[in-house]
């Protein structure tokens, strides 16, 4: 298809009378001036707060009636009273009930009409008073929905979908769950912006990539693109759960009593081979990329071990590759909403961002960088484009060094091999700590002493050609700036935050819903090394990413392991380091035996994209031969945490 232009060219929302009427009303010299934003000029204590049920077209739970979803609805009433449309900012959970939203895990509450009396967030309290309605959904099975949760398969997406469907006039509704009293959405123009967080996002995701008309942008935080990505990397299990114990820990007491058979398609469909079923081909959004018709705002953490990094790069360049318009940020924490992160210079791009996408108002954040990355605590930088202009491969080779399993990284092809005996017990923490010294659980290769910074950007990959001991083997690739830095702590509880207990208020607050939340602060570790990029394989899935097979202990194979994205300064005075491992404990699961793995270092290396490309990493590794480092042990974060992880929080 066509490349499109970043952003698309909005027409004027306002209606040839409208307009006219505004030129009666405003001075000559502010006719002539476009509006730069929407202003909370809307009432939020006297908002229409209401709840409808969209028809979903489904019967996940087998009772013989389409499944209903329950929507909340905040919206403001002025415009309803001057019969005035507006757009809507959706936010589709399976979180509203069970396990809360945000930092301080709110919960809707009702009042004793139904109707919605505290939304969590702040997006009713900041957006409606500046003429939008919020829309929370309940997914199908959670909270007040009918229906099954089906962890990001047909019903999850076809929860939220049905409710953009209505929103433009194409669905069905009701005023209650059961009755037959239709709901009409004639207050708004179906302009649609979804944002969520983790699972939330991750439904942003899906519904945009089925292309549905009524859906002009979405925000997904944190956000999965394609759930076998959530649990498994390349055949590797990533660890001990599954989406059946998933759609357990959300499933309202009337779904957990209907959803059986459900349920047991997601256990049958999802074995721990690491294989790729059809479970895991439906929940792929993105090889639908191609359907995504709304603009891309995504949000990650560049050390986010819940929902990993790894799917943020393939999403990224499949819609690019599709035209999509889109925007970044990327920040240093693990798995935080950038409101924690970032309050306030999060809350105006937001605002700026919706009234450019829905509002059409031209505000000028089309003509901004795409792309915020934090360098340090706090501190951003800003790229035009991501991955930046001049970012180009360069192919590194790991090479022998003077002791064994302590090599070298360069650009000349290596020589001889490398061995070491995977240690369930170890990690990456342990694996960077002692990269100076011939540990047998890791073989690692470090560069000379930069010269000059040296940029990383985008996703890494590294080819590995390992001859193992044993049937089975996982693989894990790491890569490592050693040196010392200042870091957000994303390895303790808070992920890179501290909870505060002062408030800041983001819009009017009612008795019952208040806009102001605990402020945060940044929670930082000194640290000798810094993990850059993570990538795992089984070994048995060298032939096929989509099975794997017994090895044959004495032969050699080659696997590719994908790196996931990433956007990273090594500084002048730094190295950078490649580790080559087994299992990587608390990030994946070790495989039936221990193996002993040889590399072929003449058939080993690593594509790494760096600004500049291969003439950056040669210009900022030349010099004076590095000394031979103190064999010290560097400090780290601590070791990742092993308890079941949900995409929300690392519970």
């Amino acid at each position: 298809m066509p490349k499109r232009t970043r952003f698309t060219t909005w027409r004027p929302l306002a209606t040839a009378a409208t307009a006219a009427l505004l030129a009666t009303l405003l001075t000559p010299v502010a006719a002539q001036a476009a509006p730069r934003g929407s202003e909370p000029v809307h009432s939020y204590e006297d908002a229409i707060r209401e709840a409808v049920w969209v028809d979903t077209g489904l019967d996940g739970d087998r009772d013989g009636k389409p499944d209903r979803v329950a929507v909340d609805i905040v919206r403001p009433r002025e415009t309803a009273r001057q019969g005035r449309k507006v757009p809507v900012i959706m936010d589709a959970s399976p979180y509203y009930s069970c396990c809360g939203r945000g930092n301080e895990s709110q919960k809707k509450t009702y009042d004793a009409q139904g109707r919605v009396a505290q939304m969590p967030l702040y997006y009713d309290n900041y957006f409606v008073p500046r003429g939008y309605a919020f829309v929370g959904v309940d997914l199908a099975g959670t909270n007040r929905s009918d229906g099954c949760v089906d962890v990001g398969g047909r019903s999850d997406i076809q929860s939220a979908k049905a409710v953009v469907d209505w929103l433009n006039g194409r669905a069905k509704a009701y005023t209650s769950r059961t009755g037959t009293t239709r709901a009409q959405a004639g207050w708004t123009n179906g302009r649609t912006g979804m944002i969520g967080k983790s699972w939330d996002g991750t439904i942003a995701n899906g519904v945009a990539a089925t292309g549905v008309k009524g859906l002009k942008t979405i925000v997904p935080i944190s956000a999965i693109s394609s759930w076998y990505d959530y649990y498994f990397q390349q055949g590797a299990p990533l660890y001990d759960s599954g989406p059946a114990w998933l759609s357990d820990y959300v499933d309202s007491p009337d779904a957990r009593a209907k959803c059986a058979a459900v349920q047991q398609k997601l256990v049958d469909g999802a074995p721990r081979t690491g294989d790729r079923t059809p479970l895991w081909t439906e929940r792929d959004y993105v090889k639908a990329a191609r359907k995504v018709k709304a603009s891309v705002f995504l949000v990650h953490g560049m050390q986010d071990l819940n929902v990993r990094m790894k799917h943020v790069g393939p999403w990224w360049d499949a819609l690019a590759k599709n035209g999509v318009e889109r925007k970044i940020w990327l920040s240093q924490t693990g798995h935080v909403d950038p409101f924690d992160f970032r309050r306030g210079a999060w809350v105006e791009t937001l605002h700026r961002w919706f009234d450019h996408e829905l509002m059409g108002i031209d505000n000028g954040i089309d003509r901004e960088p795409m792309a915020d990355i934090e360098r340090a605590p706090g501190r951003w930088d800003t790229s035009r484009v991501w991955p930046p202009s001049g970012t180009r491969t360069a192919t590194l080779r790991p090479g022998r060094g003077t002791q064994d399993g302590v090599g070298t990284l360069g650009l000349h092809r290596g020589h001889g091999t490398a061995s070491f005996t995977d240690d369930p017990e170890r990690s990456e923490t342990d694996w960077a700590a002692r990269i100076d010294e011939p540990t047998s659980e890791k073989a690692g290769f470090t560069t000379r002493t930069l010269t000059r910074d040296l940029r990383l950007s985008g996703s890494s990959e590294v080819t590995v050609t390992a001859t193992p001991s044993t049937p089975t083997a996982h693989l894990s690739a790491v890569l490592v700036d050693l040196g010392p830095a200042t870091i957000r702590d994303y390895a303790d509880a808070g992920e890179g935050i501290t909870t505060l207990t002062n408030r800041t208020c983001w819009g009017p607050s009612t008795p019952a819903d208040s806009s102001c939340f605990k402020e945060t602060k940044a929670k930082t570790a000194d640290v000798g090394y810094t993990v850059v990029s993570r990538g795992w394989a089984d070994l048995g899935n060298h032939a096929s990413d989509h099975k794997g097979s017994p090895l044959t202990p004495g032969k050699r194979y080659t696997i590719t392991l994908d790196l996931a994205a990433t956007d990273h300064v090594v500084p002048k005075g730094h190295r950078l380091a490649l580790i080559v491992a087994g299992t990587d404990q608390g990030l994946i699961d070790p495989p039936a035996d221990k193996p002993r793995l040889t590399l072929d270092l003449s058939r080993t290396s690593a594509r790494v994209p760096f600004t500049g490309g291969a003439a950056a990493f040669a210009r900022a590794t030349t010099g004076a031969a590095t000394a031979t480092p103190d064999v010290t042990l560097l400090d780290g974060v601590r070791e990742p945490r092993t308890t079941h992880r949900v995409p929300e929080a690392s519970q």
